[in-house]
């Protein structure tokens, strides 16, 4: 909340999602680390030092009675998420939920309802596949939206016009 150069905040995001992948290995979830290493770590980063490349390096200064609402609304939204873990299981319970009904399913069956031997594979691309297509668009979204405001600071550039990115 209180740095106020932008790159400093692009680096430490990339640090932030490298540790981020990094518990994702010890928790076993090596195919969600990967794919937080790649796209947070890795082209997020990238598109925002390139976002970067284009604005000023400084974030406006701004009014202290901005960051009071801010921190305190963050503080709130921090309890009510913790106090929504309480009731769950401990991470590896074996009478967990999951591991009594759905995961049994998927192990045993997913063999002959989908027909692909990798129990990983038919997770992901079959009862899952609306959600991974889910997150193949926020990713595409995302991507166009970055193209877009680079691409706009390119178009003042040759326009010959004054902006922000230029000064």
């Amino acid at each position: 909340m209180r740095i106020r150069n932008l790159f400093s905040v692009v680096i430490l995001t990339g640090v932030f999602s490298l540790l981020g992948a990094a518990i994702y290995v010890i928790m076993d979830a090596v195919d969600v680390a990967f794919t937080e290493a790649a796209v947070g770590a890795g082209v997020s980063t990238v598109l925002m030092l390139g976002t970067l490349a284009l604005t000023t390096r400084e974030e406006k200064a701004s009014s202290s009675r901005r960051v009071l609402p801010a921190a305190l609304l963050s503080l709130v939204t921090g309890a009510i998420l913790i106090y929504g873990t309480l009731d769950m299981p401990d991470y590896g319970d074996g009478r967990a939920p999951i591991h009594l009904h759905v995961a049994p399913r998927y192990l045993n069956d997913s063999a002959q309802e989908i027909d692909i031997p990798n129990v990983v594979t038919s997770v992901l691309a079959s009862y899952r596949g609306y959600d991974t297509l889910g997150e193949t668009f926020v990713i595409f979204t995302a991507a166009m939206g970055v193209l877009a405001i680079i691409g706009r600071g390119r178009r003042r550039r040759k326009s010959g016009t004054t902006g922000e990115a230029d000064k």
